[in-house]
């Protein structure tokens, strides 16, 4: 039985990150686009995230019975929300050093310390992102699914994609906000699960520039 999902701490974090130059500017690698460094963390401390029992198309899940992620956010972490008003109330916990475009990484504390990573872009939150279950989505999606599950919870609402380095990842529209679950490095399925903007989340996915 797996134990308790690792904690996410500046040191799984906030190492060198590749900076990818593309036309137009840069894009902030890594955690946003590709996490795979922090589920290779979780995987080398023998953590494996438990595979999630599929939810049919249409299943309503009781929001109100775990924590959920959603493009709004994450419990007091709502997308917009100003990093120094966060800190302030005492909601942030390690602050990593600025990235290309002005972006943040931080962790948080309380019920969701070592369970959430936040990006903030100019002092905005922009990004929610998460490799343990819960969080799920509202609708009952989460990391360690297949996507054969994630297709049978969203149906027409959700697509897979693909960026130019061959990574593949699910994408949920809602409105100018998206939903957007990447893949995992060893085995199939999701392994980080993202809510945000759609110009910053799917942008940075897709290798373009999120300044």
């Amino acid at each position: 039985m797996a134990g308790p999902p690792p904690k996410l701490t500046p040191e799984t974090v906030s190492k060198p990150r590749e900076q990818k130059w593309v036309a137009g500017g840069p894009t902030v690698m890594n955690l946003f686009s590709f996490p795979r460094f922090v589920i290779v963390a979780a995987l080398a401390l023998g953590v494996l995230v438990p595979a999630a029992a599929p939810a049919s198309a249409g299943t309503v899940t009781d929001a109100s019975a775990e924590q959920v992620l959603s493009v709004r956010g994450a419990g007091p972490y709502r997308i917009g929300a100003r990093l120094q008003t966060l800190q302030e109330a005492g909601l942030i916990g390690w602050v990593a050093p600025p990235q290309e475009c002005d972006v943040v990484l931080t962790g948080v504390t309380g019920d969701w310390s070592g369970v959430l990573i936040l990006g903030f872009r100019a002092g905005r939150l922009v990004e929610v992102g998460t490799a343990t279950v819960p969080p799920r989505s509202p609708a009952g999606a989460s990391v360690g699914m297949s996507w054969d599950q994630l297709e049978d919870i969203y149906g027409r609402r959700g697509r897979l994609i693909h960026n130019n380095n061959g990574n593949q990842a699910y994408v949920v529209r809602i409105g100018s906000r998206v939903e957007l679950y990447t893949d995992h490095p060893i085995r199939d399925g999701v392994g980080y699960f993202q809510a945000g903007p759609a110009d910053f989340v799917l942008r940075n996915f897709l290798g373009r520039p999120v300044c």
